[in-house]
């Protein structure tokens, strides 16, 4: 379990852009986090990753703090992160980005080559395609080479930020449903920023909506059904 107890924390030290947020992700659970741009999605699962330091507030695995844990470390104890904007390297093969993802037990090749077969046998295309440069692939097929490089370190809990950005429509539903994949068929954790609120709503469990920095509503995804009440009442 994840779990942000009254987090401030900014870009400067007396700017915060959340304001006591308080966030938790249930184990085997999709917990997503709903807002308007601005409101501090992004900036709260950089703070979770290591990437910004809290002012105060905390931040939990496992009921064990990670404040100021070094990335490679949280890595180790679990923890992934996928940002918004793609990062795969194009001029590379889609088994060398996959290949990147085992950097922290590189000199493991027994356990790089068995992440390598599970990532395969999640996503049999890939099978196919891992000797093709990962630029020829389409953008739905580039965000699955990033999340199975995610998956290389074998997390239990992933920070995931709008998934689905500049991708059409088609590719997106394929997205939601490798995310809806690892939760029902391998129990993973899943905390989700994203500004497709229908498409969260279809595949998460509980939802946070913030509203300046500040948590507004939370409740199981039943209780948002109406999005006008949820959003505007």
């Amino acid at each position: 379990m994840l779990e942000v107890k009254d987090l401030f924390v900014g870009y400067y030290k007396d700017l915060n852009i959340l304001q006591g947020i308080s966030v938790k992700a249930e184990k085997g659970k999709i917990t997503a986090i709903l807002g308007a741009n601005g409101v501090g999605k992004s900036t709260m699962l950089k703070a979770i990753y290591g990437f910004l330091k809290p002012n105060s507030g905390e931040i939990l695995l496992d009921e064990k703090s990670i404040e100021g844990v070094p990335t490679y470390q949280l890595i180790r104890r679990g923890l992934s992160y996928i940002p918004q904007h793609p990062g795969i390297f194009r001029w590379m093969t889609v088994e060398e980005n996959l290949e990147l993802g085992a950097w922290t037990f590189r000199n493991d090749k027994s356990r790089i080559k068995r992440r390598l077969e599970e990532n395969y046998a999640r996503f049999p295309v890939l099978r196919d395609r891992r000797h093709s440069k990962a630029g020829e692939l389409s953008g739905g097929m580039q965000r699955m080479v990033e999340l199975g490089r995610t998956l290389m370190t074998g997390p239990t809990v992933i920070l995931v930020d709008e998934p689905t950005a500049g991708l059409a429509k088609l590719l997106s539903a394929e997205v939601y449903q490798m995310l809806v994949d690892l939760r029902d068929q391998e129990g993973m954790t899943i905390l989700l920023v994203d500004q497709e609120i229908r498409q969260a709503l279809k595949i998460a469990d509980y939802v946070y909506v913030l509203e300046l920095g500040r948590n507004k509503f939370e409740g199981p995804v039943e209780a948002f059904q109406d999005l006008k009440k949820a959003f505007w009442a």
